[in-house]
């Protein structure tokens, strides 16, 4: 190693503006100010190394932490949503369609496929937050059903990691009508008692919230996520009450027995292996009933 790779990256005050700082470089902690060196931030996996703040990260980062290398193989990625309502609102639905497409890359908010922990196959899908809030509309409860779908067929068990606003308003009540049929396509997969894992990431709201994100046979969550239905400052401007400290956020639920456990990123791979190798042992066998 040389000299010049033995560098540190040089310390920054926290209470340099963040105008000072070269674009890309840097980070600021949200939560302590802390402002860390990007490529240090990226090898402890978006999450801050001084307070342990869990920072947004991008949908495929998550699933590269998650998933043994290259393990993942997407299935109908090209599906993606029409305009059944011909919505508009200050744009027009399949204008906001075609730019969430061209600026993120990805077709819809639900990402799903094949993939391995540790070598344990498992089905897998994600809500992508970077398209339109996560938002659930009719081809990301598509997607899901055909997540559980996949797992039953193929005898695997199943992960969703949720990261949503809730319904997409776009879709008026088809988006609503997702709730209940993905419900009941789990229903088919907890017949055969194949497992079925819930991971909750920041934020995880709406009628994601009130379906698929407390379905789960083991709740899990990420640090200091918000999740709830109806966020803490409508329900303050409703009951005209001050909520307490931490309200919907990860502790609070664990504290309230909403949720199962919460985990950090690092340990997300390992625990979710342990989870499934156990579960898959009372998997019932398979008959020719859905």
């Amino acid at each position: 190693m040389s000299w010049f790779d033995r560098l540190k990256p040089p310390k920054i005050s926290t209470q340099q503006k963040r105008s000072d700082l070269p674009e890309g470089l840097w980070e600021k902690c949200k939560s302590c100010g802390e402002i860390i060196f990007h490529e240090d931030l990226k090898q402890n996996l978006m999450v801050c190394p001084q307070c342990s703040f869990h920072m947004a990260i991008p949908t495929r980062d998550r699933l590269d932490i998650i998933l043994d290398q290259d393990s993942f193989e997407e299935l109908d990625e090209n599906m993606k949503a029409t305009d059944p309502l011909q919505f508009r609102d200050l744009k027009k639905y399949k204008d906001r369609i075609k730019a969430y497409e061209k600026v993120g890359g990805e077709k819809e908010a639900f990402i799903y496929g094949r993939g391995n922990i540790s070598g344990l196959p498992i089905i897998i899908g994600s809500f992508v937050f970077e398209y339109m809030g996560g938002s659930m509309g009719s081809v990301v409860g598509e997607k899901i059903t055909r997540t559980y779908e996949l797992a039953l067929e193929e005898r695997k068990p199943c992960l969703i990691i949720t990261a949503s606003g809730g319904a997409r308003m776009q879709e008026g009540i088809l988006s609503l009508m997702q709730m209940a049929k993905t419900t009941a396509a789990l229903s088919r997969l907890r017949n055969h008692q194949l497992p079925f894992i819930v991971l909750l990431t920041h934020p995880t709201t709406g009628g994601v919230a009130a379906s698929i994100a407390m379905l789960g046979d083991i709740i899990l969550a990420e640090p200091n996520a918000l999740i709830g239905f109806a966020g803490p400052r409508v329900i303050e401007q409703t009951i005209k009450e001050k909520l307490p400290s931490g309200f919907q956020r990860s502790e609070f639920l664990l504290e309230h027995g909403m949720i199962d456990q919460i985990i950090t990123r690092s340990q997300l791979k390992s625990k979710l292996h342990f989870f499934f190798d156990s579960l898959m042992k009372n998997a019932k066998p398979l008959t020719n009933s859905f």
